[in-house]
């Protein structure tokens, strides 16, 4: 199945200049043209372009996606380079998850911090709470209100 460039970035959420450009830095193969010179994409451009996206989406470089790509266009002579690029990725990736699920933690104890300064329709207390205590006062208003 083929596809117009309009096409892909109904499938893809790109736009068309996205496209190109990752056309023009070899981060997809080339495209081919049909005969009014516009550009056709095909099964195998979607495939790459999930990659792409997804290399790019969690944070790795266009150096290092243009890297890999041309590593792939190589053969299976360079599996083990791949290899190690995706596992390093993994890595960084996961160690960026990690780094969000603290700052999140961080956020949901201010959700709660303001939920219970609002129902209470003060601050006073809450720093007062949070003055005396090594531990953050709001921890226990994580549970569920029991209105929600």
């Amino acid at each position: 199945m083929t596809y117009t460039i309009r096409e892909i970035t109904r499938r893809t959420g790109l736009t068309a200049s996205t496209l190109r450009y990752y056309e023009t830095e070899k981060l997809l193969g080339p495209v081919r043209r049909d005969a009014a010179n516009r550009r056709v994409y095909g099964e195998g451009d979607l495939a790459w372009l999930s990659i792409v996206t997804c290399l790019k989406n969690t944070g790795m470089p266009i150096q290092e996606i243009r890297r890999f790509v041309a590593l792939c266009g190589q053969g299976d002579a360079t599996l083990g380079e791949r290899y190690r690029i995706v596992l390093a990725h993994r890595s960084a990736t996961q160690a960026r998850i990690d780094a969000l699920q603290k700052e999140l933690a961080h956020i949901e104890y201010k959700v709660a911090y303001y939920r219970a300064a609002c129902e209470a329709g003060t601050e006073a207390e809450l720093k007062r709470r949070e003055a005396d205590s090594a531990e953050p006062c709001c921890w226990d208003f994580l549970k569920p209100a029991p209105d929600a």
